[in-house]
C-alpha cells in the first residue's frame, strides 16, 4: 500500500501555492478560450494541475502514478498531451499577457524600460529516433549537429522580472536534415497542423511573427532585443515597421553595408572610422550614427555603439582589442543607455538555464508526437511564470531557483502529513483490535502521543486525519 495520499478533484490535490496561482490568473477560463475541452471523464482542470505540480514532487509521471501521488491514469495524461485540438500558443500568450498587465506592470513605474526579448535555444532530443519532425540542428555550444529542435522563444522583461510569452519548436528548413516527417493523417483544420507548418519556417521569419502577435495583445514594451543571429537588415526593418524600436547585437557581415556620409561601408570599416574620432578609455570604444538601407530611396537612421569585448587578448593591426557592436533604431538614446538596455537580454539566458536544469524541459515525458512536445514545453513555461510571479510578489531577493526548492519542500511536507496520518490510522485499528480499547481510551492515547511529537509535526495536526 502506498503511503502517499490519493488525490481527488478537490483543492487538496495540489500545493496551495499552485492553486493560488491557478485561481489568481483564471487559468481555467484561459484554457476554455483556447479550445481545451474535456474529452472523457477526468476534468481538464485536474489533469492540468497534476502536470503543473509534477516537477516539484521529485518523481516522474510513471513513479507518481505507481505511488498514487496523482489519481489520473497514464492514458488520460497522454491523451491530454497528444491532442491536436488545443491551442497552446494562444493559451501561453494570453497567460503571459494577463500576468504582465494585471500583476507585474502595476508594480513597475511608467518610466521604466520594458522590452521584448527574442532568442533560441537547443531543444535536445539526441536519444530519440522516431519523434515527429525530429531534425539535425546545429548546437552553437558544442559546434556539432545533434538531434532535436530549435526552441525559438519570445519573452517580456522589465529588468527585474522575465516572463515567457510565446515560443515555436523549429525543425530544419532543409529536408535533408529532417530525420522524421509530418504526420500525414492529421486533420489540417486542427491547431496542431498549424504548429507543424510553422516548424519549417526560418527562425528570422518566425521571430517577426511572434513579435507581431505579441504586440497585437498590447503588451507594454518599448524595445525588441535580440542577438546577432537575428540581426539582419530585413528583420530590423520589419520589426521597426511595427512601431517599436530595436536594440540588437550586430555581426561583421562583409556584404551588409551602412550609409555613412553617402558612402556604403560595412561594419568593420565603420568601426575604424568611428574609432579614430574617439578619445579616452572605457568599455565604450566609439559610436556613430548611420543609415540602414531599408528600400529604394528609403533609409532607416540607426546608432551603432562599439564596446570592448571582454576576455580578448588578440589585437588588430592598429593595436585595438576585440570589440562588439550594438545597434539601436532609437538614435536619441545615449551610448550608455543603449548598452544598459541591451544587457536586459541576459534574462532569457537565465530562463533557459532554469527551465532545463530545474523544470524538466525535454526530460519529463516519453512521446513521439509533436503535439506532446508543444504541450510539455507550454506547461514548463507556465511553471516558470508561476515562479517568476511568486518571486516578484515576495519582498525578499529569492531567485526562481530557491522558490523551486521551496515548492518542492511544501509538497514533501504534505506527503509527510499524509504518511503520518496513514500510520496513525493503522495504529488506531491495531489498538482497537488487540486491546479492545474504548473510544475514550483511544482519544486519550492519541492525545498523549501527539504531545510527545516534535513541535514541527504537532502543527500539522496528524491525529485529526485518523479520527473515525
Amino acid at each position: 500500500m502506498s503511503i502517499l495520499p490519493k488525490n481527488g478533484s478537490d483543492d487538496s490535490a495540489a500545493s496551495p501555492l499552485i492553486h493560488y496561482f491557478f485561481r489568481k490568473l483564471d487559468i481555467l477560463k484561459l484554457l476554455q478560450k483556447c479550445n481545451f475541452n474535456k474529452e472523457k471523464g477526468v476534468p481538464i482542470r485536474d489533469v492540468f494541475l497534476a502536470l503543473l505540480q509534477l516537477a516539484f514532487t521529485g518523481m516522474n509521471l510513471y513513479r507518481s502514478i505507481e505511488m498514487e501521488a496523482i489519481s489520473i491514469k497514464k492514458d488520460t495524461v497522454y491523451r491530454f498531451l497528444n491532442s491536436s485540438r488545443y491551442n497552446w500558443r494562444k493559451f501561453l500568450l494570453l497567460l503571459g499577457t494577463s500576468a504582465i498587465k494585471k500583476f507585474v506592470a502595476p508594480l513597475t513605474s511608467d518610466d521604466r524600460v520594458k522590452v521584448l526579448v527574442v532568442d533560441d535555444s537547443l531543444y535536445d532530443r539526441s536519444r530519440s529516433k522516431k519523434v515527429e519532425l525530429l531534425a539535425k540542428v546545429y548546437d552553437h555550444v558544442t559546434r556539432k549537429y545533434v538531434r532535436g529542435f530549435r526552441m525559438l522563444t519570445l519573452g517580456w522583461s522589465d529588468g527585474a522580472t522575465f516572463l515567457p510569452v510565446s515560443f515555436s519548436l523549429l525543425s530544419s528548413t532543409k529536408e535533408k536534415n529532417r530525420i522524421q516527417g509530418i504526420n500525414e493523417n492529421l486533420d489540417k483544420r486542427y491547431n496542431g497542423y498549424k504548429r507543424r507548418s510553422e516548424a519549417f519556417c526560418k527562425a528570422t521569419d518566425m521571430a517577426v511573427e511572434l513579435v507581431e502577435k505579441a504586440l497585437k495583445q498590447n503588451i507594454p514594451a518599448s524595445y525588441v532585443l535580440f542577438d546577432s543571429w537575428f540581426a539582419f537588415p530585413s528583420v530590423i526593418n520589419k520589426i521597426h515597421d511595427m512601431k517599436i524600436n530595436v536594440i540588437c547585437m550586430t555581426k561583421r557581415m562583409p556584404h551588409v553595408f551602412y550609409i555613412y556620409r553617402k558612402k556604403h561601408i560595412n561594419l568593420e570599416g565603420l568601426y575604424h572610422l568611428a574609432r579614430k574620432k574617439k578619445t579616452g578609455g572605457g568599455n565604450i570604444l566609439a559610436s556613430v550614427q548611420v543609415n540602414l538601407i531599408k528600400g529604394k530611396d528609403i533609409d532607416l537612421p540607426v546608432k551603432v555603439v562599439f564596446v570592448l569585448k571582454r576576455g580578448t587578448k588578440k589585437k588588430d593591426k592598429e593595436g585595438n582589442s576585440g570589440w562588439l557592436a550594438i545597434l539601436s533604431t532609437d538614435v536619441s538614446l545615449s551610448d550608455e543607455e543603449i548598452v544598459r538596455i541591451y544587457g536586459i537580454r541576459w534574462d532569457i539566458e537565465v530562463f533557459f538555464k532554469t527551465t532545463k536544469s530545474l523544470l524538466c524541459l525535454a526530460k519529463e515525458f516519453q512521446g513521439r508526437s509533436y503535439d506532446l512536445l508543444v504541450a510539455h514545453t507550454s506547461i514548463v513555461f507556465v511553471r516558470y511564470i508561476m515562479l517568476a510571479l511568486q518571486c516578484r510578489w515576495n519582498e525578499d531577493g529569492r531567485s526562481c531557483g530557491s522558490l523551486f526548492y521551496q515548492y518542492c519542500q511544501e509538497i514533501k511536507d504534505m506527503d509527510v502529513v499524509a504518511a503520518l496520518g496513514l500510520i496513525l490510522l493503522a495504529i488506531n485499528e491495531a489498538v482497537r483490535t488487540v486491546l479492545g480499547a474504548s473510544e475514550e481510551k483511544l482519544e486519550e492515547l492519541f492525545r498523549v502521543f501527539k504531545s510527545l511529537l516534535p513541535m514541527r509535526l504537532q502543527r500539522f495536526h496528524p491525529v485529526s486525519t485518523c479520527e473515525s
